[in-house]
């Protein structure tokens, strides 16, 4: 059995699955790395110089640009992309691969994942990876039309980076919270979201561990 880390942002998101693991006499390693691309790098990164994983599980909530995709749908992150990356050029952004400095955008690792269909059965998505949740128009119609996402977290490409540069398997699964639209909270369905993706984690965990 692959050696597997699940890495959360905060204790809440999962923590339906926490209490659900603590009677349990076998448990995957979880990893509580914080809010945001910054904090989940830097744990992340102390974590796996200490111990060695086969795969990478990036779970959590995430607002979704598609108004198809209703609250509370489970869904597979394929490719994430640090949206911010890069440099205003008068109305203009250039990214930092248009710059010539790096890459923007990362992909999930999923071979050894494919066997368990509570992965392979999730609609698969484009997110992108933002230091500032978008609740502007004309923000997200930017954002939009320039990288088509259909999801946003603040977290998952840094998962990405992390897997590939050290050559672990990786995929992200996130459960649709909000609309990213003018900021609304009442439209949120947070409690949904989180739900649904504990429900997840505990059919996962049922195949991971059968």
């Amino acid at each position: 059995m692959m050696k597997l880390l699940i890495v959360a942002a905060t204790k809440l998101e999962i923590e339906p699955y926490l209490e659900f693991i603590r009677s349990k006499p076998d448990t995957v390693d979880i990893l509580i790395g914080g809010v945001g691309m910054v904090a989940t790098s830097y744990e992340l990164g102390k974590k796996l110089l200490s111990t060695k994983y086969d795969a990478l599980l990036n779970v959590g909530i995430a607002g979704s640009f598609d108004p198809d995709l209703q609250l509370g749908t489970v869904v597979r992150v394929k490719s994430d992309t640090f949206s911010e990356l890069g440099a205003e050029d008068a109305n203009n952004f250039l990214s930092i691969d248009e710059m010539g400095f790096g890459n923007s955008a990362y992909h999930e690792n999923a071979a050894l994942f494919m066997k368990y269909h509570s992965i392979s059965s999730l609609r698969e998505v484009k997110g992108i990876t933002v230091n500032t949740v978008h609740g502007n128009t004309n923000s997200i119609d930017t954002v939009s039309k320039r990288l088509k996402p259909e999801t946003e977290s603040m977290e998952g490409a840094a998962v990405f980076y992390a897997a590939q540069r050290e050559g672990i398997s990786c995929i992200q699964v996130r459960s649709i919270s909000n609309l990213v639209e003018k900021r609304n909270r009442s439209n949120w369905q947070v409690g949904l979201a989180i739900k649904n993706l504990n429900d997840w984690l505990i059919s996962f965990d049922s195949e991971f561990f059968l």
